[in-house]
């Protein structure tokens, strides 16, 4: 695919009690937002003094689907270890067996149960991209009628062996295989307003950013809006392994021991690129950025940059998955942040 393909299409997205971007064309307020996380397991309560009203956001990443049909048989070559990788898991709280099928469901019905407003679907839904995986999630989330944003990880558009870039490879299995997931927004950045919140979805499964994602960053950050940042790998935070890769000093081909197994090009040995550093300052400078949620790394991690929280959840391939709720401030509490 080529990727100018992507461009010229709606990227924002009003859903629920959203407010326009018309709303806040005039705000510019450089004053940092006051923002108070408490985590408890996997239930977030989120905090701050911009958020008008309540949001249940229930939060699935790396569930690892490996569903298969006859129209995967041309693709064993590059699908066969990931298809074996999570057939049987171990649910995160009850140590009980469970596969992703059914954790994935579970988290459905759990969002179902607390009448959420969104579901985001922050990658690697898909262990490769099968056509009946992909099917069948898209079925399911039908079924449930809440709003979902979905951005891909490494792993679902990757056929391990496959010869390409990984910019490359990225968009080919969008195109053929996970577009109807991006319900026509922009698959690799995209802006969801949420009853006065705007959820950016921007996808750095190649652990790099590019151009035009930093560029549409910067636009929101202008547009003063409360933003909440939803990206597959967690931003890089010092003291911090290599796969909290956006952003991270050390990636780059020294510390590349995947590649082999996951067998797809090895990371380069200039590291990142600038534009991804950039984006980096970006995010964490951004005055009207509440915080990030993330997963790649398959355990609930919770660090503060520069005042800005990044939450990480746990793998919902055992059963995993974040209960969000972004609440406004009580009075009492508001002078605790004055």
């Amino acid at each position: 695919m080529k990727r100018r393909s992507f461009f010229g299409k709606t990227t924002a997205t009003i859903m629920g009690l959203g407010l326009s971007t018309s709303s806040f064309a005039n705000t510019r307020d450089k004053k940092p937002f006051k923002v108070c996380a408490t985590i408890d397991q996997n239930k977030v309560s989120f905090y701050s003094e911009v958020i008008n009203e309540s949001i249940k956001v229930v939060h699935i990443t790396d569930t690892h689907l490996f569903k298969d049909d006859e129209r995967g048989i041309p693709y064993q070559e590059f699908s066969k270890r990931m298809a074996k990788a999570y057939n049987e898991t171990t649910h995160f709280q009850t140590r009980e067996k469970t596969n992703p099928e059914e954790a994935f469901e579970q988290a459905l019905a759990f969002a179902k149960e607390v009448n959420a407003d969104v579901i985001t679907l922050i990658g690697d839904l898909f262990s490769f991209p099968s056509e009946a995986a992909i099917e069948w999630v898209l079925s399911k989330l039908e079924a449930t009628g809440i709003p979902y944003i979905y951005t891909a990880g490494n792993h679902d558009w990757h056929y391990e062996g496959m010869e390409g870039t990984l910019e490359t490879l990225r968009d080919t299995w969008i195109e053929k295989r996970l577009l109807p997931l991006y319900q026509g927004n922009h698959p690799l950045m995209s802006a969801y307003d949420i009853k006065g919140i705007r959820f950016l979805a921007i996808d750095n499964s190649t652990y790099q950013i590019n151009k035009e994602q930093l560029a549409f960053f910067k636009e929101q950050v202008a547009s003063g809006i409360p933003l909440v940042l939803l990206v597959h790998i967690p931003m890089y935070a010092p003291g911090k392994d290599v796969w909290f890769g956006c952003g991270n000093p050390n990636w780059g081909a020294a510390t590349d021991r995947g590649f082999k197994v996951e067998r797809r090009p090895k990371w380069p040995e200039s590291g990142h690129t600038q534009t991804t550093l950039d984006f980096h300052k970006e995010v964490f400078d951004a005055p009207n950025l509440l915080g990030i949620f993330a997963g790649h790394i398959h355990r609930n991690s919770i660090e503060v940059i520069k005042g800005k929280p990044q939450i990480v959840s746990d793998d919902n391939a055992s059963g995993a998955y974040l209960d969000i709720d972004f609440l406004p401030m009580d009075a009492q509490d508001r002078k605790l942040l004055n």
